[in-house]
């Protein structure tokens, strides 16, 4: 009195093996479900060529193709079941990625090359001295700039044309030339006292 011939038990365990590769994937165990999905698959074989060769060699690529297949279905598939979002949390989305670079504000401002710029050098921008590229020609101190792009860390200025610096005014004034008063700063005259 036999249950099941040997073909469905074949199917059977293939398919049990199969869920318990995908189980191995998504829930740590330290190798004790990749161990049991072995012995099923390795069983559905057994079973499929005790029924006969030929069978079992379909069923060993079958196998063979199933597993991967499947595996790569889960990985597709999985994240977005409630069961998966719940088990992994919120995927994350493409502004979450991304960092927030404060200097990507800077696109578009006026400053001043503090130095001659072949084709980097550094530019006065709201009072703060950044490192940048030209885009094209050289750059001479003093000259104004705009901010045309900030990509990575690199920040790419051109020469500003006269309708550009006529529209802003740009403090060209050195930080060193300033009054002491000025920046907020006591005397050092006396620095014991």
């Amino acid at each position: 009195m036999n249950l099941l011939d040997p073909i469905a038990w074949a199917i059977v365990l293939v398919l049990l093996g199969c869920a318990l590769v995908v189980l191995e994937v998504f829930i740590p165990s330290g190798g004790l479900i990749s161990f049991l999905a072995t012995l099923t698959l390795v069983g559905g074989l057994v079973m499929a060529f005790r029924h006969d060769a030929a069978t079992g060699l379909g069923f060993l690529v079958l196998t063979v193709i199933a597993v991967p297949t499947v595996v790569g279905l889960a990985f597709k598939y999985w994240p977005r079941t409630p069961m998966g979002r719940s088990f992994l949390g919120e995927l994350a989305q493409e502004g979450d990625l991304v960092p927030e670079d404060p200097r990507r504000e800077l696109v578009g401002r006026l400053g001043i090359a503090k130095s001659k710029m072949l084709p980097s050098g550094a530019v006065q921008i709201d009072g703060h001295t950044i490192d940048a590229i030209s885009q094209g020609m050289a750059i001479e101190p003093g000259q104004a700039v705009v901010v045309v792009e900030v990509k990575g860390n690199r920040v790419m200025v051109r020469l500003a044309d006269e309708q550009e610096t006529g529209q802003a005014s740009i403090g060209s004034e050195d930080l060193l030339s300033r009054p002491i008063e000025e920046l907020g700063l006591e005397s050092l005259d006396d620095p014991l006292g």
